[in-house]
């Protein structure tokens, strides 16, 4: 059966990240990666996650007590676009997911924006290791979405092909504009 955007995303991290890596989750919304990340990095590893919204901080931060997986996990209530300001320069990173668009079941106004997207994925592409991934799982049914989507395949299709490969991963006969994903990969 083939996995949806989210799903593949996953498999994608959990095929990438091992016990000690060091990852990112720059929108860690309800927590869902930032639990992956954290599991699979194990104790001995770290997870970086932003989020502009305490309301999305607060529920992972409950879901990493309740599962004894928070000792790993940094989190910062700013947008991924700050994230050199917390992640060390000379960090290696195995891989880094965003999920964009809004925070289901609050407010649809907050939202990611193209610009910022960039500015973080601009900060990530030099700290990623050889084989690192990061993965963009866009959703632009949302007012904005379709100019944030369009801001980053510009800026995901001009990267130099010597250095990245670059994936995009998605239903085409679906209807709402369904999720889909952008891989890149670090050669």
């Amino acid at each position: 059966m083939i996995e949806n955007a989210m799903r593949y995303s996953h498999t994608l991290l959990k095929n990438t990240v091992i016990p000690g890596d060091t990852v990112i989750d720059a929108t860690v919304g309800n927590g869902g990666d930032t639990i992956l990340l954290a599991a699979l990095v194990g104790k001995t590893g770290k997870v970086y996650g932003f989020d502009v919204q305490s309301l999305a901080l607060q529920t992972t931060k409950e879901k990493l007590l309740l599962t004894g997986l928070g000792e790993q996990v940094d989190l910062y209530l700013q947008g991924h676009e700050t994230l050199k300001s917390v992640v060390p320069e000379k960090t290696e990173i195995a891989a880094a997911i965003f999920n964009l668009g809004y925070l289901p079941k609050s407010d649809k106004k907050i939202i990611t924006k193209g610009e910022t997207t960039i500015q973080a994925i601009h900060a990530i592409l030099p700290m990623l290791r050889k084989g690192g991934l990061v993965l963009l799982v866009i959703y632009s049914g949302h007012q904005g979405g379709q100019t944030e989507k369009e801001a980053v395949l510009a800026f995901t299709e001009q990267l130099p092909q010597q250095f990245f490969n670059v994936l995009h991963y998605g239903f085409i006969n679906q209807r709402n504009d369904p999720p889909f994903l952008l891989i890149i990969e670090k050669k």
